[in-house]
């Protein structure tokens, strides 16, 4: 016979673990969830966004076309699935804006009047290394403005995240605004020309992901991480020299308006975002941190994307931010928080009191009076520990007796007195108590 410490060993062979890279949203963790989207909505819905909510899985075409094929994001970290009686594959999506985009057409909200102004809060995925505060399955809540070109959509998102940030305890000295312009295709294509002629020139200086990258997706060398190519990086040409006189404008009237809202930011000549569908103004807000800038999120201007994945031609600005990067970093700063816990107690004893405990519960509910109670334990002692555990002031006896009397017992925790209050009256004596 196999003893007990082999069964534990065996067991935990043949236990489930979540996947790598995914992970189990507990209570306590909701409590983040829950205060960052609330948050969110409050500042978000202030200003006209309204909620939107796209599948899962959306068709794989719509980020290689969309987001761009030579990505990392399409090319290296999408779930792709086959599925039975589908033309072609369907992707878990791994960003917000694409779905979005093709939501707006899809549903003709081109038609209405513009801008259309939406938020998401959700999960998302892609295979990529899991780390501190990035997982491959994570939550996003991102915000868009489609529909107008005026500058006034950049400067609107740009804000709105500020003041998001800040609403979730980032102080406003730890926060910094990185920003860019990338241009149009025009003006562009006259920068990557010269980015790939002096990339050549340093090639064996860069590591071998450079090599490929300019190659393929010449803007994705500015955003390597690998610390051989820093050097080359900071001695790259900036692309805001090359930008045509319409660009630069676009770009002026930006930091003007960001100035006089006293809005600090950042000029970063390497900053260009993972996605291929960017134009114009990209940006990233960053926390000081003392070692390294850390990343809570960004986003930019996408004059293109609507054209691209349906043929509509509307320009749309938007961010977005890793939620569990932002729980990651207000823990670090000892954001905490604690489950609401009742003031109240009720104990039963017996079942007809068992049975009227439930309409008592609901009766404190339509009051929102928050209450505790242990209805599966039948054991007087047992609940009586719970309603102690929870540090609770009051507690409400109720036995077979009261039930008959239409009555019940209201112990004081603190004094340990102990009164008979007819069960139609219970709601405005503990609201009274509660009061004092």
């Amino acid at each position: 016979m196999a003893s007990e410490k082999e069964l534990t060993q065996k067991t935990r062979k043949q236990s489930f673990q979540t996947p790598r890279g995914m992970k189990d949203i507990l209570a306590e963790d909701w409590l983040y969830y829950d205060f960052i989207l609330q948050n969110a909505k409050k500042i978000f819905e202030f200003y006209g966004f309204k909620r939107i909510e796209t599948p899962l899985l959306e068709e794989a075409e719509l980020f290689t076309k969309g987001v761009g094929k030579k990505t990392e994001i399409v090319g290296k970290e999408m779930y792709l699935l086959k599925t039975k009686g589908e033309q072609g594959f369907l992707a878990l999506r791994p960003e917000g804006t694409a779905p979005i985009v093709r939501a707006y057409i899809e549903k003709g909200m081109f038609n209405l009047p513009q801008p259309i102004k939406l938020y998401y809060f959700g999960s998302f995925f892609r295979h990529e290394k899991p780390q501190a505060g990035r997982y491959r399955q994570f939550y996003q809540f991102g915000a868009e403005i489609i529909g107008e070109d005026d500058i006034a959509s950049e400067v609107k998102i740009i804000m709105l995240s500020k003041i998001f940030l800040e609403s979730l305890g980032f102080a406003k000295k730890d926060i910094f605004l990185l920003l860019n312009s990338i241009g149009c295709s025009k003006c562009r294509a006259v920068y990557i020309r010269e980015l790939k002629k002096y990339y050549r020139k340093n090639n064996k200086q860069i590591c071998s992901d450079c090599r490929r990258r300019i190659q393929e997706n010449p803007l994705r060398v500015l955003d390597c991480k690998n610390e051989k190519c820093y050097p080359v990086k900071e001695g790259a040409p900036f692309i805001l020299d090359y930008l045509c006189t319409e660009c630069n404008n676009h770009f002026k009237s930006l930091l003007e308006y960001l100035e006089y809202l006293n809005i600090p930011y950042i000029l970063d000549k390497t900053l260009v975002r993972g996605l291929d569908y960017y134009t114009r103004t990209v940006f990233e807000f960053c926390l000081d941190d003392e070692k390294s800038k850390i990343s809570l999120g960004g986003g930019g201007r996408y004059d293109k994307l609507a054209e691209i994945i349906g043929r509509v031609k509307k320009p749309g600005v938007g961010v977005a931010f890793g939620v569990e990067r932002l729980m990651e970093e207000m823990i670090q700063r000892g954001k905490g928080f604690k489950s609401a816990k009742p003031e109240v107690f009720l104990v039963y004893i017996g079942e007809a009191a068992k049975k009227m405990s439930f309409k008592i519960l609901e009766q404190f509910r339509k009051e929102k009076i928050l209450i505790g109670e242990n209805l599966e334990k039948n054991n007087l002692r047992a609940q009586l520990k719970n309603a102690d555990r929870l540090g609770v002031k009051y507690v409400f006896m109720l036995g077979q007796q009261e039930v008959l009397d239409e009555m019940i017992i209201l112990k004081d925790m603190n004094s340990g007195l102990q009164e008979l209050i007819p069960l139609d009256k219970i709601i405005p004596e503990i609201k009274k108590r509660l009061n004092k």
